[in-house]
């Protein structure tokens, strides 16, 4: 080519570069929603058990594990790993901290008593079944919730429907309001609360009418699969079974139990997580969850494991048989929903709302010092020790879990009295199986520091509902008369799964720094809403760009 020619070649470049800055950019093609945000919780499910127990899931579970986005190192940044902070969490995408949600219960000093996170006696319980006493509502959380959002964000009211065992994991899912957020409550029914409903809801009460619990419990719980296909040993050392069952398979439900019993058997074992898909089932097809114009909301807490974990431990044939069935039992869901709201139409998110410690006669036999801390013992060394400076009484009000509360007015005479303050910081550093001990001053603005063992105490305070004095128990101690619990920043406390799956999501597994609290960011991004106070973030790089926009049909030319 001569140089002429090259110099003309450049001069066409150039303008048509010229030109092409002058077009506007093509926009990006909108990102379009989801039909159905879905939401599944499973109770204290430890991440690892993904690893440990994996190969035994071939339906759900795994479904999700393959083709979802996996973020394995997931994990709680705070203290208090208990149901109702993380349920909170995974709603919100806030911590304890703003939320509020510090415990499943706290002291409240003023009235002197405990104040569960959801009990309400303004909002009465609904019955599906037989009688039922008290009342639930989300009146303690601070920040609104997803469903909140969607709700007051979207141009269609998005319908909301919550489903749990436990009261405080289906109000926390939920929030404000919901067309159908259903519980199992203590008395062996079915219920719901005026903060959402004034009636029983009908389609609750269709199929509560049509699966009678009393005709599940003739049940004889036992393995699913070949005994030599479970890991560890049944009847591991250190179970503690509720009572009329052993430590092996098989465990019956029925007599010669009472009623009351075998509704207390039928809630730790995997029917009841059946149950509770049975009626998102019904949810999903009764009020066209995600079959409208708009986008709705379906929230599930499975809560079986966590009744089962804590009589038997995560090495237990129980805790692995409860995962075996929750696998079928989520891929069954999975499979509804593809059929009535389509393959790719809803957007799903697993996690956990905490793990669980291994029991601790186990651990100690592996060499490593484990134990349980009694709260009462803990709370009597603490008033023995300040009694020489307060004089005698009883200057410690209540511990609940790791906080403890003074009576009022005791915590400002410890600190005008420095060694009195180190007198009961002292007494609780002597108990075997206490870490550390923070005073709530070391926690109003401890997220900041670099301890991470603090941050994290201090990420679950909340000044009027936390405790005066904070302790971080060793690992592989926990404050529980059951066979095993959780409640504290260790890893086996703090690491769950967290799995995006659906609509908007690339599946793949995603090693950065991930938390529960990131759910609900995330969710509400690919909804195409904002959440107003969520600490979490955004998990973009799980998201999956948006389609390019078809080009136009192609026209037959005019003759």
């Amino acid at each position: 080519m001569t140089r002429a020619r090259t110099g003309m070649a450049a001069a066409v470049i150039v303008v048509m570069g010229v030109l092409a800055l002058g077009r506007p950019a093509a926009a990006a093609p909108p990102r379009p929603r989801p039909k159905l945000i879905v939401i599944l919780v499973v109770d204290q499910m430890r991440a690892d058990y993904m690893e440990r127990y994996g190969h035994q899931w071939s339906a759900g579970l795994k479904r999700l594990l393959n083709r979802g986005a996996s973020f394995r190192l997931a994990a709680y940044p705070y203290q208090n790993t208990v149901t109702c902070s993380g349920h909170a969490t995974i709603s919100t995408g806030a911590y304890p901290r703003s939320h509020g949600i510090v415990m499943n219960e706290w002291w409240d000093r003023a009235a002197a008593r405990l104040v569960p996170c959801t009990e309400d006696a303004a909002s009465p319980l609904i019955s599906y079944g037989r009688a039922v006493k008290g009342g639930e509502s989300p009146w303690a959380l601070r920040v609104p919730t997803l469903a909140d959002e969607l709700r007051a964000q979207l141009p269609i009211s998005p319908r909301v429907v919550t489903v749990s065992l436990k009261a405080r994991t289906a109000v926390m899912l939920a929030g404000r309001r919901s067309d159908a957020s259903t519980w199992f409550d203590d008395e062996g029914a079915w219920a719901t609360s005026a903060a959402f409903a004034t009636a029983p809801v009908p389609f609750v009460q269709r199929i509560v009418t049509a699966n009678p619990l009393e005709r599940e419990l003739e049940a004889v719980w036992t393995r699913t699969l070949a005994p030599d296909a479970y890991l560890f040993e049944d009847a591991g050392t250190g179970e503690r079974p509720p009572p009329g069952w052993t430590s092996s398979f098989p465990h019956p439900l029925a007599p010669p139990a009472t009623e009351a019993a075998r509704f207390e058997r039928w809630d730790r074992s995997p029917y009841a997580d059946d149950y509770l898909a049975r009626i998102a089932e019904a949810a999903i097809d009764e009020l066209k969850l995600g079959q409208g114009p708009g986008l709705d909301f379906l929230a599930v807490s499975f809560s079986a494991l966590d009744r089962v974990g804590h009589r038997f431990g995560p090495r237990s044939h129980e805790v692995q048989d409860t995962l075996v069935r929750l696998d079928r039992t989520i891929g069954r869901l999975l499979d509804h929903l593809d059929r009535a709201v389509g393959r790719n139409a809803y957007t799903l998110a697993l996690s956990s709302d905490h793990g669980v410690a291994p029991i601790a006669e186990q651990t100690q036999a592996q060499g490593l010092a484990a134990g349980r801390l009694s709260t009462q013992k803990t709370a009597d060394a603490v008033n023995g020790a300040i009694e020489p400076f307060l004089g005698p009484g009883r200057h410690v009000a209540r511990m609940v879990y790791t906080d403890l509360y003074f009576a009022p007015g005791v915590y400002e005479q410890l600190q005008a009295k420095p060694e009195a303050m180190r007198a009961a910081i002292d007494a609780l550093l002597a108990t075997e199986g206490v870490w550390r001990v923070y005073r709530k001053e070391d926690l109003a603005s401890g997220a900041e520091t670099s301890d991470p063992s603090r941050r994290a105490a201090a990420v679950s305070y909340a000044g009027d509902r936390s405790g005066d004095l904070i302790i971080v128990p060793q690992p592989y101690y926990y404050l529980s008369s059951d066979a095993t619990t959780h409640g504290t920043a260790h890893q086996y406390d703090t690491r769950v799964p967290l799995v995006l799956f659906g609509h908007g999501i690339r599946a793949g597994e995603y090693l950065t720094a991930a938390s529960p609290a990131d759910i609900a960011p995330t969710l509400a991004f690919l909804s195409g809403i904002t959440m107003a106070a969520a600490e979490g973030r955004v998990l973009v790089e799980a998201l999956a760009p948006p389609s390019p926009p078809k080009p136009p049909a192609a026209t037959a030319p005019r003759r």
